[in-house]
């Protein structure tokens, strides 16, 4: 997590991963003076950096001002979720908007719901609902996945996470998340690479969750 929160800090991040950990800051606040304080020290560093003059200053201007706009801006909005209603934070709104209700759910299997938002900065993106009480299929992953709980919360071979919580899986891991009995659970996920389905019924439910 260190890792991750760093990369945030610095604005390394793909810009879905930068949007899921500026809601997690969002929806828990046990990081926000770590973040601070790693912002403060890149300000630090910056000011005690040597200067380098620019050679073609006027080139790079115009190349900088002649490149067209990007589709999704690259700032995720600030760490105060405001006073309004929505139960989207503001740092994922510009992905997911401000409601859930209206997006266009798929079904993957009985309990279990997909949004896809389709790839942004080479990075998968969906919002996933799994009925209370309900379990995943088995998988792994080719590549990595960052999972951030909105709603409810969710339980594997390695942890328990509920709103706020952001879990991270690779190819190293092999789990079959539960959702908490009582609440539906709701996520945001970003996906590098793709996910394998491992165990017995998750095998046969594959072709239906392409």
């Amino acid at each position: 997590m260190d890792e991750l929160l760093a990369g945030y800090a610095a604005g390394s991040l793909s810009y879905p991963a930068q949007a899921l950990v500026g809601a997690h800051l969002e929806l828990n606040g046990s990081n926000r003076g770590y973040v601070s304080s790693l912002e403060a020290l890149g300000g630090v560093g910056l000011d005690d950096a040597d200067g380098v003059p620019l050679s073609s200053r006027d080139a790079i201007l115009d190349a900088i001002f002649d490149e067209a706009l990007p589709t999704a801006t690259n700032t995720v909005v600030p760490v105060d979720a405001g006073n309004d209603n929505s139960p989207v934070p503001q740092s994922l709104r510009s992905i997911v908007g401000t409601s859930m209700d209206s997006l266009p759910w798929k079904t993957l299997l009985p309990g279990v719901k997909e949004c896809k938002f389709g790839e942004i900065d080479g990075c998968s993106t969906s919002l996933l609902w799994v009925r209370a009480g309900r379990a995943m299929p088995s998988h792994t992953h080719h590549g990595t996945e960052l999972t951030l709980v909105l709603q409810g919360g969710f339980q594997d071979e390695d942890d328990h996470y509920v709103a706020g919580d952001v879990a991270f899986a690779d190819g190293d891991v092999d789990h079959r998340p539960i959702a908490d009995a009582g609440e539906d659970c709701i996520c945001f996920a970003v996906t590098a690479g793709r996910l394998e389905l491992t165990g017995p019924v998750g095998r046969w439910f594959a072709p239906f969750m392409r």
